[in-house]
C-alpha cells in the first residue's frame, strides 16, 4: 500500500526525529503530528541540567537552554491537542472533542508523564494560583515553576535517587537551599551500579546534600490550619517525618498509553515493537511509550538519545518494512551535578569496580571500562573531555584499540 497520510502523535524528540527521518527517507505525502504540549518541541535534558543550573545566574539564566531549531520537516502541526483513542481496523485516531485524523500510516510517540506521589487522604489539592507542596519536573512549565520557587531558597525535599532526582538536587543546592534527598536505595545504583553511583554520592555530600533512606515516601500535608506556605511533610515506610517548604518528586515516569486502551496494539499494558519499531505493518512507535528488543531484553529506555535512535528507525520500517534497517542500541546516557559531568556508552548498571581506569588531568577526572560479560563493554567518562564517537569506540572494542595514554580534548 503506498503511505499518502502519515500522523505522528507526539511532538516530543522522538515525534520530532520521526518527521524528519520520514522525509529524509522521501516521504513527500501528508504529515500530520499531533502534541498534548503547545510548544515546539525542546530538550528535556535541559530542563534539569542548564536551565535549573542556570538558578543563580552569572550573566545567563539558562531559560533559553532547552530550545532547539524550528521543525523544517513542513508537516501540519496541531499542538496543544490531545489524542482520545484509536481505531486500528479504520486506521483513525480519534481526538478530543470528537475531531478524527485518518492515516495510511501512524508513529505513536506519545511520550510518558511524571509518576507522582501518591496523596494521604484529605491532602489539598493546588491552590487557584497554581501553588502545591509538591512539584514534578516533565514539562517546561513545570521547570519555570521549580526555577522561580526555588529562587526564593526554600527547604527542599527531593523524593528519588534517581537522574533527574539527583540532577534536581543539585541544582537546588546550588541556589543556596537546604535540600534532603529521600532515596531507599543508595542515589543512581540502580541506573550507574554502586561503583559510579559513590562517586556521585560523596561529591554530593561534600557539597552539603543530605540523603535519607527509610523505605517508600508519602506525602502528607502539615496540620489542618497551618496554612499554605507551611509546605508539607514526608513519611517514610519506617515512619520517619521529614519537613521542607518545596517538595519534588522525582521517583520515573509512566507511558502516555491510555488513549490505545481497547486498540488490540497493548500487551500486558506494554507497547512492544519489534527491532525495527513496527506493531502492525502500518503501526510503528518510538520513545519513552515504548518497549524494544535489547541485549538485555524487551524493555522500555527512556533516555533522549534512545528516543532519537528509535524514531529514526520506526520512520524507515513504516516505509519500506523488511527492507529497513534493524535497531542496533547501544545506550548513551549523560548526567551531571555536584561538580561531577558523566557521559556513559553501554549498558548500565554494571557491577564492581572497572577493568579499566585512565586517570585524567583533573583529580576527578578519569574513564572508565567494564566487560559486561555478554561480549559488551561500558565506557565513562567522568570529567573527562573525550569525543561521543571515541567513547563508542572504547566501549566496543576496549582500551587497547584507542591507545588512550592522555586525557583527549573534544
Amino acid at each position: 500500500m503506498t503511505m499518502r497520510r502519515i500522523v505522528v502523535v507526539g511532538n516530543g524528540i522522538a515525534g520530532l526525529t520521526a518527521c524528519d527521518s520520514l522525509r529524509s527517507a522521501g516521504f513527500d505525502g501528508e504529515l500530520t503530528v499531533v502534541g498534548a504540549e503547545r510548544h515546539h518541541p525542546y530538550s528535556r535534558p535541559a530542563l534539569s541540567k542548564a536551565l535549573l543550573h542556570g538558578v543563580n545566574g552569572n550573566g545567563d539564566d539558562g531559560l533559553q537552554a532547552h530550545e532547539l531549531p524550528e521543525p523544517t520537516h513542513e508537516a501540519t502541526e496541531l499542538l496543544g491537542v490531545n489524542v482520545s483513542g484509536l481505531d486500528v481496523e479504520a486506521r483513525v485516531v480519534r481526538l478530543d472533542g470528537g475531531g478524527e485524523l485518518p492515516y495510511d500510516g501512524l508513529v505513536i510517540a506519545s511520550g510518558s508523564r511524571a509518576k507522582r506521589l501518591a496523596p494521604t487522604e484529605g491532602a489539598r489539592e493546588p491552590r487557584d494560583d497554581g501553588f502545591a507542596p509538591e512539584l514534578t519536573l516533565r514539562t517546561i512549565e513545570d521547570a519555570i515553576t521549580l526555577k522561580q520557587r526555588v529562587a526564593a531558597r526554600p527547604s527542599v525535599i527531593v523524593v528519588g535517587g534517581g537522574p533527574l532526582g539527583m540532577e534536581v538536587a543539585s541544582g537546588c543546592l546550588q541556589a543556596g537551599c537546604d535540600v534532603t534527598l529521600v532515596s531507599d536505595v543508595q542515589p543512581l545504583s540502580r541506573q550507574l551500579g554502586d561503583h559510579l553511583s559513590g562517586m556521585f554520592t560523596a561529591a554530593a555530600a561534600r557539597r552539603g546534600l543530605r540523603v535519607v533512606g527509610g523505605g517508600k515516601a508519602r506525602l502528607i500535608d502539615f496540620d489542618e490550619g497551618a496554612g499554605f506556605d507551611a509546605g508539607a511533610r514526608v513519611v517514610l515506610a519506617d515512619g520517619t517525618q521529614l519537613e521542607a517548604d518545596l517538595v519534588v518528586t522525582a521517583i520515573g515516569d509512566e507511558p502516555n498509553t491510555g488513549w490505545l486502551a481497547g486498540s488490540t496494539l497493548l500487551v500486558d499494558g506494554s507497547l512492544r515493537v519489534d527491532t525495527r519499531g513496527r506493531l502492525r505493518p502500518e503501526i510503528v512507535a518510538a520513545g519513552d511509550v515504548a518497549s524494544f528488543p535489547t541485549r538485555r531484553g524487551v524493555q522500555r529506555v527512556p533516555l533522549w538519545t534512545s528516543a532519537i535512535d528509535q524514531a529514526k528507525v520506526a520512520a524507515v520500517g513504516l516505509l519500506r518494512g523488511d527492507a529497513a534497517p534493524e535497531l542496533n542500541f547501544q545506550p548513551y546516557f549523560w548526567t551531571e551535578g555536584f561538580g561531577l559531568s558523566l557521559k556513559s556508552v553501554g549498558f548500565t548498571p554494571v557491577a564492581g569496580a572497572p577493568d579499566y581506569r585512565e586517570p585524567g588531568k583533573d583529580p576527578e577526572s578519569m574513564l572508565l571500562r567494564w566487560e559486561n560479560g555478554d561480549g559488551s563493554g561500558t565506557a565513562a567518562a567522568v570529567n573527562y573531555r573525550i569525543p561521543i564517537p571515541k567513547l563508542r569506540r572504547l566501549a566496543d572494542v576496549g582500551p587497547g584499540a584507542l591507545r588512550l595514554a592522555a586525557p583527549v580534548s573534544v
